[in-house]
C-alpha cells in the first residue's frame, strides 16, 4: 500500500479535468510545478485537450499523460464516484493505489473527490471517518482546521480521531512537535456547548498522545492559540466560509477607501507592498488547499476556482506530506492511541 511503498520518485496524479478553470490552468499549474519547484506530475484526464494545454507551453516532452474516458462535472456529488467508474479522479486515485503516483490533487468537485477517494484508496486501519484539513493563516504559522466538511454528523470518538488527524498533519507538514488541540465551540468553559461537544470535551482530556489546550471560539480562528482546531464538518464548514468571505469584504472595503481621496490613494500607494504581502499570506490558494486525511494515500482538494499558482501550490504540497510520511504517521499515531469507545 502507499503508506509502506517508496514514493520518493513518483509523481503527483493531477485530475486536469477538475475545476472551474480545466485543463487550461490545471495544465499550466502542472507546468509551473514541474519547470519551478521541481515536482515531478503526471496528468490525468482527456489526452487531446491536455496535450494542447501542454503545447502551449512547450512541455509536451515534460509531463506525462494517463487516459481517462470521463470526468466528474463541479456540480455533481458523491454518487458521480459510482455512476463514473473510470473518472479522472478515480484514475488519478488508483495510480496512487498501484504505486504509480505519490498523491492525488484535484480541483474538482469536493463531495465527488472524498466520494471516490474513499471508495478508490479506502480508510486506513482504525479511521472511523476520514477529515478534510485546511491551513489557515495565523502567526507566526499556520494553525489546522478539521473537519471543513467531510462529515456534517459525526460522533464525540470521531472528533477524537480528527484530533490526532490533525496532529499528524501539523507534525508531518508544519514540523510542530506536540501540537496543541482545541476544540471548536460556543464558550471556552468546559461545559459549553452541546451534547457532541461536552462528551468530545470529556474524551480529549482523557486522550492518550493529544495536547489537548480545551475549548475555543470563532474568534480564536486566527489568533494562532492552538495548532489544531477539531470541529465536525458542518461547523467547520461555516467557519471557514464565514472566515473567507469576511477577508474577501475586508480588502473590497480597504480598495475602496484607498480610491476615496488622491490623499488615501498615495497612501495606498506607498503601502502597496505590504497590502500585497498580507493579500497573499491570507489568500487560501497559497497554502496549497484542503487535505483528506485518513486515506490509504495523500490527497489534496484545491480550490475549485484555482488559477496555476493555487495548482502548483497544491501540487508542492501533495508531494511533500507524501513524501514526509503523513498517512504512516497517522498509522502511528492511532496505533498508540486508545482504543475508540463504543459509538453511540
Amino acid at each position: 500500500m502507499p503508506d509502506t511503498a517508496d514514493v520518493s520518485g513518483a509523481p503527483v496524479a493531477l485530475d486536469a479535468m477538475g475545476g472551474d478553470h480545466a485543463p487550461g490552468e490545471i495544465v499550466a499549474g502542472a507546468v509551473q510545478a514541474v519547470r519551478e519547484h521541481g515536482v515531478p506530475v503526471v496528468l490525468v484526464g482527456a489526452p487531446r485537450p491536455i496535450h494542447e494545454a501542454l503545447a502551449r507551453h512547450g512541455a509536451t516532452a515534460e509531463i506525462p499523460i494517463v487516459r481517462a474516458e470521463e470526468a466528474l462535472a463541479m456540480d455533481e456529488g458523491a454518487l458521480a464516484s459510482l455512476r463514473r467508474p473510470r473518472s479522472s479522479i478515480a484514475v488519478a486515485c488508483h495510480l496512487v493505489r498501484r504505486g504509480d503516483a505519490c498523491a492525488v490533487v484535484s480541483a474538482g468537485s469536493t463531495a465527488g473527490v472524498v466520494a471516490t477517494g474513499k471508495l478508490r484508496l479506502k480508510g486506513q486501519p482504525g479511521v472511523l471517518r476520514p477529515a478534510i484539513a485546511v491551513a489557515l493563516p495565523t502567526r507566526p504559522r499556520p494553525s489546522i482546521l478539521l473537519d471543513a466538511g467531510a462529515n456534517a454528523e459525526v460522533k464525540p470518538e470521531m472528533l477524537v480521531q480528527f484530533a490526532h488527524l490533525g496532529a499528524a498533519y501539523a507534525e508531518t507538514a508544519l514540523g510542530i512537535t506536540g501540537p496543541r488541540i482545541g476544540l471548536l465551540t460556543i464558550g471556552s468553559e468546559p461545559g459549553k456547548g452541546n451534547k457532541l461537544v461536552k462528551r468530545a470535551h470529556e474524551l480529549l482530556s482523557a486522550a492518550s498522545g493529544l495536547d489537548f489546550a480545551g475549548n475555543v471560539e470563532g474568534h480564536d480562528l486566527l489568533t494562532g492559540a492552538v495548532d489544531v482546531i477539531v470541529a465536525d464538518g458542518f461547523t467547520g464548514n461555516v467557519a471557514l466560509k464565514t472566515m473567507e468571505g469576511s477577508v474577501r469584504y475586508a480588502f473590497a472595503e480597504l480598495r475602496e477607501t484607498i480610491q476615496e481621496s488622491r490623499t488615501a490613494r498615495l497612501g495606498g500607494l506607498l503601502q502597496r507592498r505590504r497590502i500585497m504581502e498580507l493579500r497573499r499570506r491570507l489568500d487560501p490558494e497559497a497554502y496549497g488547499g484542503a487535505v483528506l486525511l485518513g486515506l490509504n494515500g495523500t490527497v489534496v482538494i484545491a480550490h475549485g476556482a484555482s488559477q496555476a499558482p493555487g495548482v502548483s501550490a497544491a501540487c508542492e504540497l501533495a508531494a511533500a506530506l507524501a513524501h514526509r510520511g503523513v498517512v504512516a504517521r497517522i498509522g502511528e499515531r492511532l496505533g498508540h492511541a486508545h482504543r475508540p469507545h463504543r459509538l453511540w
